[in-house]
């Protein structure tokens, strides 16, 4: 009793604990003993960097620890098993380490497919089919990364075992970045009899909003530089538009006009409790009346829809107001620019607050060696985005790849960008 009582209050220490586990096995020290003492201590290495890498809130800053409650688990449980009809005849792969954990919590099989789970952009079309075809997965969930990787492998291996495995699929779930309706599409031919759902939502609160592809489709056709539509709020959320950077600490604001860009505010029952020992980062994220800032900024339509238009950090605070980084992007993905890959473009600002330029940098891997663009490039990609959003572009530049988020390893680190661009800008020399 006294040993479970010290590994609920401090954890596992193997040299400390060890022993007694042995003791009460009735083994003596020996080299078997001595054995599963480093393999213990191993496994606990290991579980701890997956933790810290995957299983705290932080894709798009530092890792925090997120408290919940029983109930507030079994909320969202049951939030996710409504949204998407799953019951106990499903199974589930898995490619996205954490959320592996859902399967056992809703009674169903789950599969984790062979690859890297701390790189999620190592998976295959074929491990994912291996996963799927081990369970007979009905439900598979990876992200963007993920998906990409998916597409681009899909013409190696076994393709008529593979093709019969997805078969099976009936959900495909994505969620993590803002998820190119390009990609979904090249991925729908993959599991052709699956709907493809792009779940919205954070570690805090999960699930937010939902959408599938027609509807994604449909979205886009209404407004196509509206940024990414995440869809309609699930049952028991509520979410709220508010003035970007408003006070936290002096309450709630009221809700902003339909249309009109703001932070966004969710909450639900399966609303975590707060953060682990972060007070101040608590108070900050909570500003009452069980309000969850998500750090996100975008907008409500006529049609209760909410589209995202990034992160309130990755805002472009120009002269004439508060720009978006995801509209601009999509604008110039779609447009004739050669070369451009969905979601491998970045807005930036750069600049004094209030009178940031728009800077855009895209990732050519095969371009020169120059940070600045051809002008060729350089013109369409201005040409685009005034005629598409009205904004002029102060400069476009080149990488040859976009830093990224350790987790999903698909949220581009604008803040980073933003810093890089600054020195190019200013005859500072860099790393491409």
């Amino acid at each position: 009793d006294r040993l479970l009582q010290r590994l609920l209050e401090h954890g596992l220490n193997p040299e400390r604990d060890l022993p007694v586990f042995l003791r009460t096995a009735g083994l003596k020290d020996s080299d078997r003993v001595r054995h599963v003492r480093g393999s213990v201590a191993e496994v606990q290495r290991l579980s701890r960097a997956w933790v810290d890498k995957g299983c705290r809130s932080g894709a798009t800053g530092p890792a925090k620890g997120v408290r919940y409650t029983h109930g507030q688990l079994t909320a969202q449980r049951d939030a996710l098993a409504g949204t998407y009809a799953i019951t106990g005849d499903d199974r589930l792969v898995a490619a996205f380490a954490p959320f592996s954990l859902y399967g056992p919590a809703l009674g169903i099989p789950t599969a984790l497919p062979d690859c890297d789970v701390t790189a999620p952009g190592s998976l295959t079309h074929e491990a994912v089919a291996a996963a799927v075809d081990s369970v007979d997965a009905t439900l598979v969930f990876a992200s963007p990364t993920a998906i990409r990787n998916v597409v681009e492998t899909a013409g190696a291996g076994d393709r008529s075992a593979a093709a019969d495995a997805l078969s099976g699929v009936r959900t495909l779930m994505s969620a993590g970045a803002p998820i190119p309706a390009e990609l979904l599409d090249a991925a729908s031919k993959l599991v052709p009899n699956a709907e493809i759902h792009t779940p919205y939502g954070m570690t805090e609160t999960l699930p937010v909003a939902d959408i599938e592809l027609g509807t994604i489709r449909a979205a886009d056709a209404d407004d196509p530089v509206g940024g990414v539509c995440v869809g309609v709020p699930v049952a028991g959320v509520d979410v709220r538009i508010v003035p970007i950077d408003f006070d936290a600490l002096a309450g709630v604001p009221d809700g902003l006009r339909t249309g009109e860009l703001g932070e966004v505010l969710v909450r639900a029952p399966w609303t975590s409790a707060g953060y682990d020992r972060l007070w101040d980062t608590e108070r900050r994220a909570r500003p009452g009346a069980g309000w969850h800032r998500t750090g996100d900024v975008g907008h409500l339509d006529e049609a209760g829809r909410l589209w995202i238009g990034g992160r309130s950090v990755h805002v472009i605070h120009a002269v004439d107001g508060p720009v978006a980084s995801v509209p601009v992007e999509r604008v110039v993905e779609r447009s004739d620019v050669p070369g451009v890959v969905a979601g491998r473009v970045a807005a930036l600002g750069v600049g004094p607050v209030g009178i940031q330029q728009l800077v855009i940098v895209l990732e050519r891997p095969d371009g020169d060696d120059a940070p600045l663009a051809a002008l060729s490039v350089a013109d369409r990609v201005r040409r685009a985005v005034r005629a598409g959003l009205g904004l002029d572009v102060a400069a476009v530049l080149t990488r040859d790849t976009l830093p990224v988020d350790i987790r999903h390893e698909a949220k581009i680190d604008r803040t980073a960008l933003a810093s890089w661009a600054s020195e190019v800008l200013a005859g500072e020399a860099v790393e491409r």
